[in-house]
C-alpha cells in the first residue's frame, strides 16, 4: 500500500512497503526541469545536477562515491524537461547511511569554482556525444524545430554558449530559488516502514523552507514541415511527428494503444512493413512524449539515403490508414495484452515502484492504482482509437527531420501533406 504524507513545509513524502524484497529504492525528485529555465541559462538545471555530486561541505566527490560503493549501493541522477531526480538503491540495512549521503547532496552542496570549471568540460563533451549519436541527435533536432521558440524545444544539456557562461553565483542563485521543500517529492519503495522513513526525512528536510515562487508555463504549438540537416553518416536518420496529448488527457490510454499498433512493438505495422517485409531499416519505431500541458507522437527510422523517400511514404501511409479506418479487433486485443503485460512486469523492482510513485505525484498530483490503469486499458474500444487517430493525424500536422547525407535526397513537403 502507498502512503502519502505532506510535511508542514510542503514536501511530499511517498512510501510503498514491499515485504518480499531486501532492497530499498529511495529518490528525491525536484518538480523543476529544463523547461523552467530562462533561455540565457539554458542547461543550468542539468549542470546543477552534475555539481551536486562534486562535493558537499562534509564530503568530497570521492567520499560520496566511496561511501556508496562500500555498501554495494547504486547512486545516480537525471534531469528531464519537467523534473530532476536523485536516487539510490541499497540493501534495507544500509538505508540510513545511504539516506545520509543522498540528503547531504541536496542540502549542503558547495559549488566549488575549480570543480565548476572542470565540470563545464565534462558537460561540453556530453553535448558533443549527443551530436555524435545520430539516433539521439535527430530527436533533439526535431524537438528544437517542432517546439521552436519554447523552453520545451531547448536541449536539456543546454548549448555550449550558455553552459560556458555559468558560474558560482548563477548556480547558487538557481539552487537557492528552486531547491525548496514544496518543489520536492521524496519517494521510497522496498522493505521500508513509513514512520521510519518519515523520521529520516523530517529530521533532514523539515527545516527546508517552501519556495513561494510561482512558475507560469506557456503551452507550445507544434510546427509542421520538413527539416534537412547534412551530416557525414552512413545512414539517414528520420524523425516524423505530430502534436500529442498531455499526461492527464482522457484519451491517453487509447493513444498508448494506438502507438503500439503503429510502431511500439515488434508486431506493429511500421516494424512489419518497413523492416520485416521490405528490409528498408534495421531500427524503426514510434513513441510518445507527454508533459503537463502538451505532448508529441514521433516515428523514428534509420535507413539508407536512397530509401528515405520510400520510408517516409510508408510512414505517412500508415498514419493515413489509422486516420481513415478503424484498426482490426485482433490488433486492439494484442496491443491491450502487450501494454498490460509491460505495465505489470515493469513494476517488479523497488526502483520502478519508487519511480512510478514519484512520477504519478508530479504528473497527476495523485496516485493511480495499477488495477485502475489495467481497467482503463481494457475499456478502450476500436472507436476510441479511431477517434484519436483522426484527431492527431490531421492533414498538415506532420513534421519531419532528416539527419545524414541529405544532399542527394528527393524529398519534399508534399510527401508529408503539409503544403
Amino acid at each position: 500500500m502507498i502512503v502519502r504524507e505532506r510535511l508542514d513545509n510542503g514536501l511530499c513524502l511517498l512510501t510503498e512497503s514491499m515485504a518480499d524484497v531486501r532492497s530499498v529504492a529511495f529518490g528525491i525528485w525536484l518538480i523543476r526541469g529544463s523547461r523552467h529555465e530562462s533561455a540565457a541559462q539554458s542547461g543550468i538545471a542539468h549542470f546543477v545536477e552534475h555539481m551536486l555530486f562534486k562535493g558537499t561541505s562534509t564530503r568530497s566527490a570521492q567520499d560520496i562515491a566511496q561511501e556508496i560503493d562500500s555498501i554495494g549501493g547504486q547512486l545516480d541522477a537525471f534531469t528531464a524537461k519537467d523534473c530532476a531526480s536523485y536516487y539510490v538503491r541499497v540493501l534495507d540495512e544500509h538505508l540510513p547511511r545511504a539516506f545520509d549521503v543522498l540528503s547531504d547532496l541536496l542540502l549542503r552542496p558547495v559549488f566549488d569554482s575549480d570543480e565548476i570549471v572542470r565540470e563545464k568540460k565534462v558537460v561540453l563533451e556530453e553535448i558533443k556525444m549527443v551530436e555524435d549519436t545520430p539516433d539521439d541527435f535527430v530527436h533533439e533536432l526535431f524537438t528544437q524545430r517542432f517546439w521552436s521558440g519554447h523552453p520545451l524545444g531547448r536541449p536539456i544539456l543546454g548549448v555550449p554558449e550558455t553552459v560556458s557562461s555559468l558560474d558560482h553565483d548563477a548556480l547558487c542563485d538557481y539552487f537557492g530559488r528552486v531547491y525548496k521543500a514544496d518543489n520536492l517529492v521524496v519517494a521510497a519503495a522496498g522493505n521500508v516502514d513509513h514512520s521510519a522513513i518519515r523520521d529520516l526525512v523530517a529530521s533532514a528536510f523539515g527545516d527546508v523552507p517552501a519556495s513561494g515562487e510561482t512558475v507560469s508555463l506557456s503551452t507550445p504549438v507544434g510546427v509542421a514541415g520538413l527539416q534537412l540537416r547534412e551530416k557525414s553518416l552512413e545512414q539517414c536518420h528520420l524523425c516524423l511527428g505530430v502534436s500529442g496529448y498531455p499526461q492527464d488527457h482522457d484519451d491517453r490510454y487509447a493513444c498508448y494503444l494506438m502507438n503500439i499498433v503503429l510502431g511500439g512493438s515488434m508486431s506493429s505495422r511500421l516494424f512489419q512493413n518497413i523492416r520485416e517485409k521490405r528490409g528498408l531499416a534495421y531500427s524503426v519505431s514510434s513513441g510518445l512524449t507527454a508533459y503537463q500541458d502538451c505532448g508529441a507522437l514521433t516515428v523514428y527510422a534509420g535507413c539508407d539515403a536512397d530509401a528515405v523517400s520510400e520510408v517516409v511514404d510508408l510512414v505517412v501511409s500508415e498514419l493515413q490508414s489509422l486516420r481513415d479506418k478503424p484498426i482490426h479487433p485482433e490488433e486492439l486485443r494484442r496491443s491491450q495484452d502487450h501494454l498490460k503485460g509491460n505495465l505489470v512486469l515493469s513494476l517488479e523492482s523497488s526502483s520502478s515502484r519508487m519511480s512510478q510513485m514519484a512520477r504519478h505525484e508530479i504528473q497527476f498530483s495523485r496516485q493511480v492504482a495499477l488495477e485502475d490503469t489495467l481497467r482503463a486499458v481494457e475499456a478502450v474500444t476500436l472507436d476510441d482509437i479511431h477517434r484519436v487517430a483522426r484527431n492527431l493525424f490531421r492533414p498538415g500536422a506532420l513534421a519531419a527531420t532528416v539527419l545524414g547525407p541529405v544532399d542527394r535526397l528527393r524529398l519534399s513537403g508534399e510527401q508529408l501533406g503539409v503544403t
